[in-house]
């Protein structure tokens, strides 16, 4: 019998020890797992009156092609409006938007974190977020953008672009907060590439989605047989980048123990794999980030105070994006341009009765949020452009957020909206205070909108401003745009 309040995954897998794993993960959230190992016998198991009712499906028998279309369609024949989650070691656009074209509703990538499992299974289950707009969704469209390629004109966020244009030069550790979806790994990216590293690879290390005993083998390395199971040398991240830049994203998830080694090799530039006891010296630059108050963490003893000033030289903080809904337009144009490049999709327009359903909700999984619901929407549309129709979900949501006043979010006028809507990306002419902001800060912006327009045309940017192109690059190094080419 089913255990009560406990919601119910049926898991399509193969593989026993796999089987185990998720019922492990999902019991510590209140999930009951059941088995089955292909989706035949999923099948008889849905069709049993004897098992429990099913919240949700995860297949992790799915295979990119027909083949893996087919045993999508044969499941939804049997239970249609079920959520099912596809997992898989696809990692292209083209797969995902294949399984979500034959009827999955979310796209999960393995290996992946259990917080990252558990709220795509709860994202799945709400009923208010049923259509799946709100779901969260793996693929990232990953292409790196420069600093000069970043929408957003609110002046929060321009004025944390340019503090982290400027310490892009430095070799100073950069630390980024921002609440989740809010784009740091896309600025890490932007700092790492505006830096005199920037043609090396960016390495990047996922704190959060590493156990807890791992952390050190994967930042340090260890030698063969330094722990049960080491059965080769291992080289850590750190050795990786030296002569790059290591970017520890959640930062605040690191145990105590290897925070110490993390503050060592920061000041010191020594590492030491486990197991060893050569010491070597690396030259890695650190950009960390966090969506964590880390002044709260270290006032809790759960991070430690002179590691989060070493890491803390340069703190670039990034606006939610409900405290900048005016750059929503915009974003939402760019982001749409960025998903017609992937395979098997095509640019769609947006219609201005969506975009003011998606600027009254107030998106507290921030710029990733809007990005999958863009996505989600432009898998399933065969028109020409998306509309508040293809938004239906975010428009419930909206209207459920206003009601409880979960997100807080600041609700525009309706001639404030229709100007965002209007104009694109903008230009802010005032401060916070009222007062008009100074003109070589408004001539950088608009230079900055122009590149952005015309994809790093300079030509074209400079004929469509009036100047020579002569003129335009010596404004560029005047103004302190970087990275325009």
């Amino acid at each position: 019998m089913r255990p009560d309040p406990t919601r119910c995954l049926l898991l399509i897998d193969e593989e026993p020890a796999q089987r185990r794993l998720v019922s492990a993960i999902g019991a510590r959230a209140g999930w009951w797992v059941r088995g089955a190992s292909d989706v035949d016998a999923a099948q008889a198991m849905l069709n049993d009156p004897q098992e429990p009712p099913f919240d949700a499906i995860l297949m992790d028998v799915w295979e990119e092609g027909e083949a893996g279309a087919a045993l999508i369609r044969q499941m939804r024949a049997v239970r249609p409006n079920t959520p099912l989650l596809v997992l898989t070691t696809q990692t292209s656009t083209a797969a995902a938007v294949e399984a979500m074209r034959a009827g999955a509703n979310d796209f999960l990538v393995k290996p992946i974190a259990p917080d990252r499992l558990l709220a795509a299974l709860d994202a799945a289950t709400d009923r208010r977020k049923s259509a799946g707009e709100l779901r969260p969704l793996s693929e990232k469209i990953s292409k790196p953008l420069g600093f000069d390629e970043i929408v957003g004109s609110a002046p929060s966020f321009r004025s944390a672009l340019a503090v982290a244009a400027k310490a892009a030069r430095a070799r100073v550790p950069v630390l980024i907060e921002g609440e989740s979806g809010t784009g740091k790994e896309i600025l890490a990216q932007a700092i790492h590439a505006a830096s005199p590293r920037g043609k090396k690879q960016l390495h990047v290390v996922n704190c959060g989605a590493i156990p807890g005993n791992l952390v050190e083998s994967v930042l340090f390395g260890h030698e063969k047989g330094a722990f049960t199971g080491a059965f080769d040398r291992h080289i850590g991240r750190f050795e990786d980048a030296d002569g790059s830049t290591l970017f520890l994203d959640e930062v605040g998830e690191l145990p105590l123990e290897t925070q110490v080694k993390l503050l060592r090799a920061i000041e010191s530039g020594e590492i030491q794999r486990l197991g060893s006891r050569i010491t070597n010296t690396v030259d890695v630059r650190i950009i960390a980030a966090t969506n964590r108050r880390l002044t709260d963490e270290v006032a809790a003893e759960r991070f430690r105070e002179d590691l989060y000033y070493r890491l803390n030289v340069v703190n670039v903080a990034i606006p939610a994006l409900r405290e900048r809904i005016t750059d929503l337009p915009a974003l939402a144009r760019h982001l749409l341009a960025r998903i017609a490049e992937q395979p098997g999709m095509r640019y769609l327009s947006i219609t201005d009765d969506a975009l003011a359903v998606l600027m009254s909700y107030g998106w507290p999984g921030n710029v990733r949020q809007l990005q999958n619901a863009l996505f989600r929407a432009a898998v399933l549309c065969e028109r020409d452009a998306l509309t508040a129709a293809d938004f239906p979900h975010i428009a419930a949501e909206a209207t459920y957020g206003r009601r409880q006043d979960d997100y807080h979010a600041k609700r525009l006028t309706g001639a404030s909206q229709s100007a965002a809507m209007a104009h694109g990306p903008g230009i802010t002419l005032y401060e916070g205070d009222g007062h008009l902001r100074k003109l070589e800060e408004i001539e950088a912006d608009v230079i900055r909108l122009a590149i952005g327009h015309y994809r790093g045309r300079m030509t074209e940017v400079a004929r469509r401003l009036g100047i020579g192109r002569s003129t335009l690059y010596r404004k560029l190094g005047e103004l302190g745009i970087e990275n325009a080419a």
